[in-house]
């Protein structure tokens, strides 16, 4: 299999030599410097850069607590689903490369997913799954099972949103075929430059639409209408991209009809919708229903203070009357969370430091730290307030509450922020510092949105915050 980094022509195609990949710079490298510090970093961050930053994050599967809806193309067929892997009956060097990446058992998207993936004849699907739930896997494991390596031509492609994502992906099949070395992959990104005429004889071809449009229409370093199986990985990003959507349906209307499609998404706006059923005909469909972030587990305070510096003390007082085995803060602007991270690291904090000017890598490189403990305490702006799972948060501080565009409160951000505590099932805590009655007024907002009361807090009196703990 070729690593990406590979700029020459196309040879015998042996295993990657190293897992290090040099990331070349581009849209979703995270590298850009952002304007000034005091700019507001709000929560809309990059939809490919969250992406990717899940990835590389999560080592494991997720706990996912929702519940999955099948929704078959013919609802007359049996609905099969399986607990482990062996019902599927994989060739034995795939199952010895399911086993090897740490899969004991199917998860719950797996379970389902995999017998649709995996049939014969080939079945349309269109699902919905979070990063950290498989997904990656199990379309991986599809296209290595439909890859007949006697046929030396490209029998399966995927296309993802970003070179980064694309050669994450890769990593995954990479280690899924560990044991299966007569399978090959070719990278379609930028830099991956073949001579023209060239016909390439991997099997399975990864890559981003742009490239792999050049690829099989206009070099025909492949003919589509010889692919079996297409994967089209994160949807929503993809339709955020300008010109992904239409080079996306544009490859799909070059692959045969009886080409198996498979379409993968996070989420299922109306826009998702509409795209996916344009590009995957006559679909199965999985969808997880939606269980709220709950705040039953979450207790909820404010605390009146005056300037940046009350709000330090008051977080200071917290800090000493809690036994926190880590605590997330929220800071609204880069200055602000370059401040309050000196003043925490002068007490002699541990503290780790993040923000959206930092590439994609770095910041996966500071949660990897904040996640084994090597700092107990991260201060961040909005770039981490979705789907980062630390089970031993304990306490969330709104330094500064997030605010929408419109000067209101922005409760949706609100809840993930709060979110990274309490869960796992165990009680968290979640202060918020009122500076203002602007700020005031946010709070009462916050209230009415979530039907929940916000205690105030007097940090200056110790044991009433020790009673309002317990």
């Amino acid at each position: 299999m070729r690593s990406p980094s590979t700029r020459q022509e196309i040879g015998s195609c042996g295993p990657v030599r190293s897992r290090q990949i040099s990331m070349v710079p581009g849209p979703a490298g995270g590298g850009v410097q952002r304007g000034s510090a005091d700019v507001i970093e709000t929560a809309d961050v990059d939809p490919a850069e969250q992406s990717l930053l899940n990835k590389l994050i999560r080592h494991n599967l997720v706990k996912n607590r929702n519940q999955v809806e099948v929704l078959q193309r013919d609802p007359n067929s049996p609905l099969f689903s399986v607990k482990t892997f062996e019902e599927l009956r994989l060739k034995p060097q795939l199952l010895q490369g399911v086993y090897t990446m740490g899969f004991n058992r199917p998860s719950r998207i797996q379970e389902n997913a995999l017998p649709m993936m995996l049939a014969e004849p080939p079945q349309n699907l269109i699902a919905q799954s979070q990063s950290g739930t498989g997904k990656t896997a199990a379309f991986s494991l599809a296209m290595l099972s439909h890859v007949n390596p006697a046929n030396k031509w490209t029998q399966c492609l995927c296309i993802a949103p970003t070179y980064e994502l694309a050669v994450q992906i890769g990593h995954v099949i990479e280690q899924m075929g560990k044991f299966y070395p007569e399978v090959k992959l070719a990278y379609a990104v930028r830099g991956n430059r073949l001579l023209r005429g060239t016909t390439i004889q991997e099997h399975i071809v990864i890559g981003t639409p742009g490239t792999v449009l050049d690829w099989g229409l206009k070099l025909k370093f492949f003919d589509p209408k010889k692919i079996r199986v297409f994967v089209l990985d994160e949807a929503d990003v993809m339709i955020a991209t300008q010109g992904h959507q239409d080079q996306s349906i544009r490859i799909q209307r070059l692959l045969p009809k009886d080409c198996q499609m498979l379409l993968l998404s996070a989420t299922f706006e109306d826009s998702v919708w509409s795209f996916a059923e344009r590009i995957i005909p006559d679909p199965n469909i999985i969808k997880l229903k939606r269980e709220e972030e709950t705040l039953d587990t979450i207790k909820q305070f404010y605390v009146v203070c005056k300037e940046k510096e009350d709000k330090f003390s008051a977080l200071c007082n917290i800090y000493g009357s809690l036994t926190i085995a880590q605590a997330m803060i929220f800071c609204q602007t880069r200055r602000m969370a370059s401040w309050l991270s000196g003043q925490l690291s002068s007490e002699g904090h541990q503290v780790a430091l993040l923000s959206g000017e930092m590439m994609v890598e770095q910041r996966a490189a500071v949660i990897e730290r904040f996640r084994e403990g090597k700092e107990k305490v991260l201060v961040t702006t909005n770039v981490c307030s979705r789907g980062i799972d630390v089970e031993q948060v304990s306490i969330v501080v709104n330094f500064d509450l997030p605010v929408g565009r419109d000067g209101n409160s922005d409760n949706e951000t609100y809840l993930h922020r709060i979110g990274r505590t309490g869960r796992f099932g165990k009680k968290g805590f979640a202060f918020n510092m009122v500076d203002s009655q602007e700020t005031m007024d946010l709070i009462h907002q916050i209230e009415l949105h979530f039907d929940r009361k916000i205690v105030k807090l007097d940090t200056d009196d110790l044991d009433e915050l020790e009673k309002m703990m317990n």
